[in-house]
């Protein structure tokens, strides 16, 4: 698995990624919410550039002209709740492609946590360029349970695994469980250590109630 950590360089990725860290900022929801899009629009800006493109003619007021546009069959696919700012970012760049969703949660039982799954709503895979999205990479098995429900719609011919804060434990996790070079996670940040409950440090906290409110 290729990894691109975008905060090995300076972007403008950094100053939004600095207000959704920012406990004094934290309670502006719309402000929240308004970052993950950006950086979601930023980051899939990024992956554009790796994407394959062919030429097209385009009929303009004045004469015909040949421009390079995107050949990629694209689906963005995203985990719910906390995934769907970050997801609408994407939408806003590739504004053609189709949309997966699937709604997955934590179900603690002491120490022992395990994900569940109850909702999937997903186009065909099947030779598509598939991006998946989350803002959070902690363990990494949100991201493996999420693709495995994804991949009972087809297999992609591309995936991009897309993480606003991941740990490098989470990391790790992936790129054992996607060794293929052809597979790349991009990350906003990559963070040292997860703590007991699972959560990175320094993280940013629940992105879910920090996008939507607490949940009961």
């Amino acid at each position: 698995m290729k990894v691109i950590n975008l905060a090995e360089t300076n972007s403008a990725v950094s100053n939004y990624v600095a207000q959704l860290r920012d406990i004094t900022v934290q309670g502006n929801r719309y402000l929240f919410r308004s970052n993950l899009k950006k950086i979601g629009m930023l980051m899939a800006y990024e992956i554009s550039k790796t994407l394959d493109y062919s030429p097209k003619t385009i009929l303009t007021p004045l004469a015909e002209c040949t421009v390079s546009t995107c050949s990629d069959r694209i689906v963005v696919g995203t985990v719910l709740r906390a995934g769907l700012a970050l997801h609408e970012g994407f939408m806003q760049i590739f504004d053609e492609a189709d949309a997966g969703f699937v709604a997955a949660f934590r179900k603690e039982d002491g120490e022992n946590i395990t994900i569940q799954l109850d909702y999937l709503a997903s186009p065909s895979l099947d030779g598509k360029t598939f991006m998946l999205v989350d803002p959070m990479l902690a363990t990494g098995k949100s991201f493996e349970a999420a693709y495995k429900a994804y991949l009972t719609h087809g297999t992609p011919a591309k995936l991009h695994i897309v993480a606003v804060v991941a740990s490098e434990q989470g990391v790790a996790y992936l790129q054992k469980l996607f060794p293929s070079d052809e597979v790349t996670l991009w990350c906003a940040v990559i963070d040292p250590e997860l703590n007991s409950l699972s959560y990175i440090v320094p993280g940013l906290g629940d992105c879910g109630d920090l996008c939507y409110g607490e949940k009961l």
